[in-house]
Parts: structure tokens; sequence; C-alpha cells
């Protein structure tokens, strides 16, 4: 016995030491990472962005690259990259830009926010140059802005058109003997299709091809402006399938030269004077963002609200909007005096439309207090227009996807899969006609789907009210625009559901000149925690994602997501848009 108290406490204190010590080390790590001296970009240096970086709404560190590498876990927001990109503009230092554009998984509107500062960077004497081994569409919507572009003599470019592609579920839930109950409010509200048929409505076809020849025109009309080719000359070449390799891209001058990464070093040297291919100096835009103060001063306080992902119940729910959450964070902010104005930077498919009306009630009280202004990121849909509609002003992309005012819940009847597939039954008693529903173990009777859909309509009405509220129209005009009709920005504009096309920044110039203040600083919310909280917080979810993800891979990955999706919008009732997938982006 008193070896094993021996061996024991033994044990325990080589436990406590080595706790203690890992404690602080990584404190250590912390302070170390926080104290790191600031980054000095050499004369005639080029800035490198690498567009295949996807840029999120608020700046993310992942603590565990960081600690090994400093500088290399850190990923600027968008609204940073297209600071630095202005600031670039006027840094001597830096002589051009240097666009890498094999992929671009960012959003549709904010690939035109990026080349919109990137437009404003060539008014000056400086370079812009593209290039990648191979150059996706999406990567050539933005690469299109740079004086010269090049690919790999044996890579090219794809130039095929859009589109778009969703999943069906029906025919395996029929084969499971899932019953989908499906209840919905919006001719056009299509989220819930894939449950209730094997293909899409004529109203979801409509819908669709409008938003993505919209999107495509877009795409299209920037690339004839930058290239000096006609419209139709492009799509013409998508259309017969002209581009098949580098050369046909090189002779149709979508680009201006076949050339290796050592022959493009020495073409952008000679840009430089007294540059060679090995002497230039390459700044990645992490690197000048360590370099660069780019917050505003003043005065003045614009508070931005992030609102990114999707709309939940709840709190402490990562990469969502919590109602708790941001409840007291609206809160906070309309009792803080020192705020004189706020912007609601919305990117969010919508959710849980609960959860989108006690956000929605908050800005409405907040907006008594002080000037708000809504600007839409990729996405400000179904629950993310339902928070944004009460606004005083809305700025939105030409490319971004809103609208999809509707709703609709989704009951599943698993009573005859578990019986029939796995040999499983329920029964049970209750005090109550109706105190079982809505239950996922046998079908809803007749009366329990006419509350279901009652329900739903009830949230319908009283979401178009609120839109017709906000945008001072009709409830009858509203319910014309809306029936879960996605849009994009540019008709959103022209119907009446956004004011102004603009991007962020121009959205929090606008909200200081509501509120009468001239100069001003930034406060983003929700703030950021810092390094130690980070790497604490996200350890198991880091080790946890990374894994899953090396095993069953990134598509893998992202249909785990869907389906994850499809499980939470199962009977809370939703404001949600329908899950896009588009292809040749």
């Amino acid at each position: 016995m008193r070896n094993f108290f021996k061996t024991f406490f033994a044990s325990f204190l080589a436990l406590l030491v080595f706790s203690i010590v890992g404690f602080l080390l990584l404190i250590g790590i912390a302070a170390g990472l926080s104290k790191e001296e600031p980054t000095i970009i050499a004369a005639n240096s080029v800035l490198v962005i690498d567009i295949s970086n996807e840029f999120p709404e608020q700046s993310k560190t992942d603590p565990f690259t960081e600690i090994i590498n400093k500088k290399k876990g850190k990923t600027p927001s968008l609204s940073e990259l297209i600071a630095l990109i202005h600031h670039a503009k006027k840094d001597s230092s830096i002589k051009g830009i240097y666009i890498k554009c094999a992929e671009n998984p960012n959003g549709f509107a904010a690939s035109e926010e990026i080349r919109t500062a990137l437009l404003d960077f060539k008014k000056t004497e400086k370079f812009v140059i593209a290039y990648a081994e191979t150059i996706t569409q999406k990567g050539y919507w933005v690469a299109g802005v740079a004086n010269q572009i090049y690919t790999h003599p044996q890579g090219g470019i794809e130039w095929a058109g859009f589109s778009y592609e969703t999943m069906f579920l029906k025919g395996l839930l029929d084969k499971l003997e899932i019953q989908p109950q499906v209840f919905y409010a919006g001719k056009f509200k299509s989220a819930t299709e894939p449950f209730r048929y094997t293909q899409m409505s004529e109203a979801n076809k409509l819908q669709t091809s409008v938003w993505l020849n919209g999107v495509y025109n877009s795409f299209i009309e920037a690339a004839s402006a930058q290239r000096n080719i006609p419209a139709e000359h492009l799509k013409e070449l998508a259309n017969e399938g002209k581009i098949q390799n580098a050369n046909d891209a090189l002779q149709a001058n979508l680009i201006d030269g076949l050339v290796y990464d050592d022959q493009l070093k020495q073409i952008i040297a000679k840009k430089i004077k007294g540059a060679t291919a090995n002497t230039i100096s390459f700044v990645g835009i992490n690197e000048y963002a360590s370099a660069t103060p780019i917050r505003g001063s003043g005065a003045g306080k614009i508070a931005v609200i992030y609102a990114d992902g999707d709309i939940v119940m709840g709190k402490d729910q990562k990469e969502s909007i919590a109602s708790d959450d941001y409840r007291s964070l609206i809160q906070k902010i309309r009792n803080d005096k020192s705020i004189d104005a706020v912007v609601l930077r919305v990117n969010s498919p919508g959710g849980s439309a609960l959860a989108s009306d006690i956000i929605w009630r908050e800005i409405d009280l907040l907006k008594k207090e002080k000037p708000v202004v809504v600007s839409m990121g990729n996405y400000a849909a179904s629950g993310g227009y339902y928070i944004s509609c009460n606004a005083d002003s809305i700025y939105a992309d030409a490319n971004t996807i809103t609208g999809s005012i509707g709703v609709f819940s989704v009951v599943p009847n698993l009573g005859n899969f578990m019986k029939n597939k796995l040999g499983i039954t329920f029964d049970g008693v209750k005090t109550a006609t109706y105190s079982d529903m809505p239950t996922t173990t046998r079908a809803l009777n007749p009366t329990e789907q006419r509350f279901m859909q009652s329900g739903v309509d009830s949230i319908y009405h009283a979401f178009k009210s609120r839109v017709a509220t906000g945008r001072k129209k009709s409830i009858d005009y509203i319910d014309s625009i809306a029936q879960g009709r996605v849009w994009i920005g540019a008709d959103a504009v022209k119907i009446g559901l956004v004011d102004k096309i603009g991007n962020l920044e121009q959205a929090i110039a606008s909200a200081a000149k509501m509120a009468h203040v001239k100069s001003y600083g930034i406060r983003a919310y929700p703030e950021k925690k810092s390094f130690f909280e980070d790497f604490i917080g996200n350890y198991e979810d880091h080790v946890k994602t990374k894994a899953i993800k090396e095993e069953i891979g990134v598509e893998q990955w992202k249909v785990l997501q869907q389906l994850k999706l499809v499980k939470q919008m199962m009977g809370e009732p939703q404001t949600r848009m329908p899950i896009f997938v588009v292809n040749h982006p």
C-alpha cells in the first residue's frame, strides 16, 4: 500500500508540474507573438495577393500555425485586404501588385469588391500582373483587371460559362420510407425542394436562371471592358467550347502570354528600375498587413457589427449568428454613448426564423438611438434579409444574393423507416391530444398539419410586415416580390429591397455622414479574442476538424456540412435560402 501511494503521489506531482510548465509555456508563446517586431517593407517591393485564399468577413488567426511560423497563421479580412490595396496605391515602397489567380473561393460579391479596389490601384502608374498555371473563371474574374495576364504554356484558363446544381433527396427518402412533411410559404421558396421533388420546379428554374445569368453577365461585362472584346464574342467562346488550352486563350486575347514562373519574374523585374528576377522583393499580403497601419482614427466612432454565418438560437456557437450573443452585443452598442453610428455587415443565408426576429427587434431599438446602415456581403438572404430590412439604409454589391423572403418547416416522419428497416417501434402515453407534437415517430394528422402550416403562414406574414415597414412599401407589393424569390443586388435595387450598390467602405462613409461625423475610428464587433483565448478555445475543434477533413477529403467534408445543415432545419421554422452549388465559377 505504501508503494501504491508513493507511486500515485509521484505521478500526480509529475502531472501537476507538467501542466504548470505547459501553461507557462503557452503564456510565453502568446506573449512573444503579441510583441513581435513590425515588418519593414523593402523599397521596390511587389505586393503578392493570392486569391486562392478565402478572405473572411473578420480577420482570423490559426494559433497553431502562428506558433510554428509567425505571420503565416493570420488571414486578413476582406475589408482589411481592400484597405491594404488602397494603402499600397500610395505606398512608395510598393511598385506593383502580382495576383496569383489559380483558384478563387471568395464569393461573387467579395470578388467584385477586390476587383474594384484593384481597378482603383491601377489609376496610378503602378502595374498589376496576374499569373497562374491554370486559371479558373472565378480566378479570372479578379485577374481580369491586370495590365497583363499570363499562364503556363501547358496550362490554360477555364472558359465554359456558369452552371448551377443541387442535390435531390426525395428518391433516397422514398427508398428509406422516410416521409418529409414539409410546410412552406412562398412559391419560390426552394430550400425544401430536395425533399419534395426529384428535380427543380419551374419556379425555381426561373429564379435560378435569372440570378445566375445576372452574375454571369457581370463576369462577361467585366472581361469585355478590360480586354476590349465584345461581350457576345466572349459568350460565343464559351458556347462553342473554343477555349480548350492555353494557346486557345492566347489566340482569343483572353491572356497576354504563355510563360514559366522564372520568365514571369523576368517580366516583373523589367518593370522595376534596377531589379532582377533574383532580387525582386515579393511581399505577401499577410506580411504587408503586419507592417501597415490601416485603422482610421478621429473623434467619432463607427461600430461595424459582422453578422457572418447561419442564424441560430442560443449562444457561443462558432461561425454562426447566435441570437443570445447578438442580442447582448447590440444592446451593449446601443447603450454605448461613444458610438455615433452602426454598420451591420451581413453575410448570411439565414436560418432560424425566431432568432432572426430576435435580432431584428434589437436592430429596431438600435436605430432609434443612432443611425444604422446595412452592408450586404456575398449573401444577405431570407433570415439575412430579415435582420437587414429595418436599417436606415441598405447597401449591397451588384452580385450579392439577397431577398428569399419566405418561410418553411420540415418535420420528418421516421416511423416506417424505423419499423420496416430497423425493426424499431414506439409507444407511449400523453396527457393532452397534441402534447407529443411535433414528433418524428409518426405522421402528423390533418389537424396537426394545419397547425404547422398556420405557424409558417403567420411567420411569413410577420416577415413581410417587417420588410414593408422597413422599406416603406405596402405589404401587397412586398408579397409580389417575396414568395421566397432570390435576387441579385443589382435587381434588388430596382425593386426596392436595397437602396444602393456599394461596398462596406461606402456603407461606413454613409453611416458617418448620417451621424454628422467627419473623422472617425472603427470598432469591429464581435471583438476578437486574445491569442491565448483563441488557442485554448479552438484547440479541440482544430484537431477534430483537421483530422476529419484529412480522412474523408474536402469535398466529402462539404457534403457532411450540408447534411448537418439539413438536420438543423428539421422541426424549427426557417427563413433560409436554398443551398447553392455553382459549378464552373
